[in-house]
Formats: C-alpha cells, structure tokens, sequence
C-alpha cells in the first residue's frame, strides 16, 4: 500500500493554489535562486581576486544592478567570467523575472480587491452580511462612522459580505476603510474567506426590510452561524416579529427590527446588547413610545421628577424643555430643573394626560415638603434633648 503512493510534485501542488499563491511562490523561488548565486559569486570573488570580504560583497552588488563604479574590477579570468555570468543571469534575466512577477502580483491583487474576491487577514472585526435594498451607501457610511465614534472601536476593521457590488466598492465607502467580499452568508466557503470565525461582531442584514419572507434567507445564514458555534457573535435583522422565537432559538444573539434610517439602532445592539430593544419600543407606538408634555417646571430637581413619575405609575422621564426651548437630556440629578416641558417614555395604550402628570409632581413636591418637616422637627428634637 505505501509503495503506491507517490508524494505530489510542483507542479500538482502549485494547481491547487490560487493565482496569488502560485506568484508568490514563484517570486520567492526565483529570490533563492538569486540569493545563492550571489553568495556563490561574493565567495569566488573572494577567493579568486586579491579582495577583502566586504569589497567581494560591493563588487558583486554594483555588478548585479549594473552600476560599476570602476572602484574594484576582478583581474583575474575566472573572476571575470563569473562576472559576466552574474550581470547576465541575475541582474538581466533573474531581477527582470522578479519585477515582471511583482508587477503581476500588484495587478492581481488589485482587480481581485475591486472585485471583491481578495481574502484578507482580518481579525477582531466586523462582518456584516447582505446589503440593504435602497440606500446601503448611506446606511454603511453612517454605521462606520457611528461605529467608530465607540470606545474601543476606533479603528475595527468592517468587511461587506454581498454581491452588490461584483465591479467594486463605491469611492465613498473604500474612503471610510470598508472592504467586500463577493458572495453569501449561505457559502460556507465565503463565511470562511471572511474570517467569521475570528470576527468580535456579525451583523445579518434582511435582504428585503419589506419582505417577510427574506427572514428565511436570513434564518439561513443564523443557522449556519451557529452550527459553527458563531450565535452569540451575531445580530441579525428580523422582518416579521413572529419569527423572533425561531432566531432565538437557534442562539442568535441579538434580534432587530430593520430601521434602515437609523443604523445607530444597530450599532447600539451591537455594543451594548438590550439597550437596541429600548431603541425599538421608540420608534414604535404599539408599545411603549416618548411623548411631549407641555406644563411648567420648578421647584424640583431631576432627580424628583423621575422619583414622581416613577411612583406614580406615568413612566420613565427621558429629557425636559428649557424655557428656551432646548431639550436637555442627562441634567444634573441634583440641579432644580427649570422649563416648560417633559419627554416622557409612556405606554402607548394608556398614555397618561398632563393632568394626571402635573398631579404627580404637584403631590411629590407635598410629600417633599412633609419630609423636610418631620426632618426639621427630628432634629429639633434632638438639639433641644
């Protein structure tokens, strides 16, 4: 049995390389080839010539790029034969063969980029798989740079995974850093040359934000995610939210509604997951969404108006209205809030009126006052024991 079998030659090995592979391979021969003639001649020189070591090695490298200074010139006839033979072997033919080569490599490499069919080294990044139906350029520009604005994520490499664009990336979105691969989650052999394996993030987009149906494609890739272990990397778009359960229980990390005019949404579920479903309940009025009373506002801190209408069952205040009719959002818990409005995060079903909200604040601030007396009281009290 071991005696037929043959070990592969050159040749056979070089035929399952790809182009690249084979160049390069090529070039690093013909490297080695150089390297020992000029070891070769540097040594003959040496021993033929009345040179030192370190004048061998200068006469054979200003033979070899054709220079000649004239400083050293061999005297004797082997030293000169092997010195034509070194100018004519490997400064014409070798050194010509090597550029030919390089150049032939750069030129590869680079349609093989624009065309989406180069494989990088990547690690520690982001993939994002599929391509939004209208508008991708600005919805990846706006996702690169949101995504970049993120501690820690300045400069993660972000690699396209589409057929969108088989003659190459638009200007705009090479500028940002961002690079492609042409072909589909669905490929194992094109998850693999975009290094899923090895990425911090992937992103499955819906093939169609309109169509329900695309949630099968998509149901598809996250399957194949997570037979490869890669679930809890991925986030991934769902049309239809009855098919939320199926993601879920394949071990997709994080699922989201496609909003397309907000990648920030996105990149939000990305960086800090659970903080997207928040995002969501916003921009849906089913559920959950802000809404804008108008009422005047003193006496109390932030912290107060969020106590009131915590405790009072109205919702979760988000930002208030100056008296200049600037919406601030964060304020100082302890800074006594002065305005004309709230941004309250409501339920939709049962949005509460701005009665019920003044009530609420007109009552804490009673309770607050009820408070600081019996403080009052106590520690007179105490002074006066």
């Amino acid at each position: 049995m071991l005696r037929n079998r043959r070990p592969l030659n050159t040749e056979h090995q070089l035929a399952h390389l790809p182009m690249s592979g084979i160049i390069r391979s090529r070039i690093k021969r013909l490297f080695t080839i150089l390297g020992g003639l000029l070891v070769f001649q540097v040594l003959l020189i040496w021993w033929a010539e009345d040179l030192t070591l370190a004048e061998s090695v200068w006469l054979t490298m200003t033979t070899l790029v054709t220079v000649g200074y004239g400083d050293f010139a061999p005297q004797t006839a082997i030293g000169r034969l092997s010195t034509v033979a070194i100018m004519f072997i490997s400064a014409i033919t070798l050194l010509t063969l090597i550029v030919s080569d390089f150049i032939e490599y750069r030129f590869y490499r680079r349609e093989r980029i624009v065309t989406g069919r180069w494989v990088y080294k990547m690690k520690d990044h982001i993939v994002i798989i599929n391509t939004p139906q209208n508008g991708g350029d600005q919805y990846f520009m706006r996702f690169a740079s949101q995504v970049r604005s993120v501690p820690g994520y300045e400069t993660v490499p972000i690699i396209l995974l589409t057929r969108q664009f088989p003659t190459g990336l638009p200007p705009e979105l090479a500028d940002v850093g961002l690079v492609h691969f042409h072909g589909t989650g669905s490929d194992p052999e094109a998850l693999k040359a975009v290094h899923a394996g090895s990425a911090r993030h992937i992103v499955v987009l819906a093939s169609d934000e309109s169509d329900p149906a695309s949630d099968s494609l998509t149901f598809d890739i996250a399957h194949r995610l997570t037979e490869s272990n890669l679930g809890h990397r991925a986030t991934v778009e769902c049309v239809s939210d009855r098919n939320r359960e199926r993601f879920k229980a394949v071990g997709v990390r994080t699922i989201i509604r496609p909003v397309r005019t907000y990648p920030e949404i996105m990149v939000r579920a990305i960086v800090a997951p659970g903080s997207e479903k928040v995002l969501e309940d916003m921009f849906n009025y089913e559920n959950d969404h802000p809404h804008r009373y108008d009422l005047k506002l003193d006496d109390l801190n932030w912290a107060d108006i969020v106590s009131a209408l915590v405790r009072h069952g109205i919702g979760t205040a988000l930002a208030y209205i100056d008296n200049d009719d600037e919406v601030v959002c964060h304020p100082p818990t302890d800074k006594e809030i002065e305005g004309k409005g709230l941004i309250v995060l409501v339920k939709s079903k049962d949005t509460p009126t701005v009665e019920v909200v003044e009530e609420a604040l007109e009552r804490y601030r009673a309770f607050l006052e009820r408070w600081h007396e019996s403080q009052a009281q106590a520690e007179s009290k105490a002074n006066g024991a």
